[in-house]
């Protein structure tokens, strides 16, 4: 087993290697880039860059030039000083060949420096730390919560499949499954949060403005209340999938000949369930578990993140690409790879946990 954890581990590094090679290679061709945004705001093309850079920096690059008259690879270059351009350039880095520039990332990312962010004068370790708990509230509870009611629900469907209750549940799991979880967080803000009928709960962020203040255990009480809605909306649009996995996961064990022997052995239902059922139908339950924690961690709560008002580290990655923010989105990009990687191989290890008769030394990876 240690062989294997050793040979996943070595693995990492080509593996990240070969995802910022290729999304470098990609941002390379693709338009838009700071470069052409700050010359567009010089151009007075466009005002929302503008607004995330100080006066004195604007007027630093503007500088004493002249328009000139030299070709330039940039369309809004066209009668600014070609000095000013390569001004530009050296302050987003863009000074140097593309190779020059990801050998220098990789190099930087490989003691944990991930820079600065082109408009938030900030370091994006910073940013992200800033950033993390509200994506770990959102994922973490959602998941567990999402798991502690699929798995019991999924059994007990699989143990009364055909019956009322499975018929009314997967009516339930229908909906859920069909609506996405944005919908149900705008109904929940008409419904439970100012909206048209009721204020039970707050709408925005993750804590009162009066947090600090607030006693220690109002301080946990404030922090779940206002995690109820978006937390609910996460839930009801995740669970439908592990419900029916685990459903139909348990049911095709049941069928099997070893369950048959074990209740001709004279074992109880209970006995045969979660004695010799559960361990081997909850392996396929465990192998999805990564990729949904991943999924809402980082990905699924872009939405939910918006509509409730939430800085988190989803919405920081979505803005950083539609700002071209490159150290912001190749930073939150190779933190969300790791730790993605450390995650399945967590789940491998659950693997061996619930089933010791799994090997992974003789496995080929």
């Amino acid at each position: 087993m240690h062989a294997y954890i050793v040979r996943r581990l070595l693995l990492i590094v080509p593996t990240l290697f070969g995802i910022m090679l290729i999304n470098f290679a990609i941002v390379q061709v693709a338009p838009g880039g700071p470069v052409e945004q700050m010359l567009a705001t010089l151009q007075g093309l466009d005002t929302s860059t503008s607004s995330r850079l100080g006066g004195s920096t604007q007027a630093e690059l503007r500088g004493p030039g002249s328009a000139g008259g030299e070709s330039s690879k940039y369309r809004g270059a066209q009668g600014l000083d070609p000095a000013l351009v390569k001004k530009i350039e050296k302050l987003y880095g863009f000074d140097k060949p593309a190779h020059e520039r990801f050998w220098l990332m990789i190099k930087n990312y490989s003691t944990l420096n991930f820079g600065e962010s082109f408009y938030r004068d900030q370091k994006v370790t910073d940013l992200i730390i800033e950033k993390m708990p509200v994506s770990i509230s959102l994922g973490l509870w959602s998941t567990l919560i999402i798991y502690l009611i699929s798995i019991p629900m999924g059994i007990r469907k699989a143990i009364k499949h055909g019956s009322r209750f499975d018929v009314w549940t997967s009516s339930v799991i229908i909906v859920g499954y069909a609506i996405p979880g944005f919908l149900f967080a705008i109904f929940l803000i008409v419904a439970f949060a100012g909206g048209s009928y009721f204020d039970w709960f707050p709408l925005r962020g993750l804590v009162s403005t009066n947090w600090d203040e607030l006693s220690p255990f109002g301080k946990v009480v404030d922090y779940f209340w206002h995690l109820v809605l978006p937390i609910t909306a996460l839930v009801i649009g995740g669970f439908a999938t592990i419900t029916m996995l685990t459903k139909n996961s348990f049911l095709d064990e049941i069928n099997k000949q070893y369950v048959i022997t074990a209740r001709a052995k004279g074992l109880t239902e209970r006995q045969v369930l979660y004695g010799h059922v559960f361990r081997n139908a909850m392996l396929i339950i465990i192998a999805g578990f990564p990729g949904l924690i991943i999924e809402v961690l980082f990905t699924g709560a872009l939405l939910i993140e918006v509509i409730f008002s939430l800085d988190g580290l989803g919405l920081l990655s979505f803005e950083s690409v539609l700002n071209r923010d490159y150290p912001v989105f190749f930073g939150t990009l190779f933190i969300f790879t790791l730790l993605g990687m450390l995650v399945k191989l967590a789940s491998d290890l659950t693997y061996r946990w619930v089933d010791p008769r799994i090997d992974f030394e003789t496995r080929e990876i």
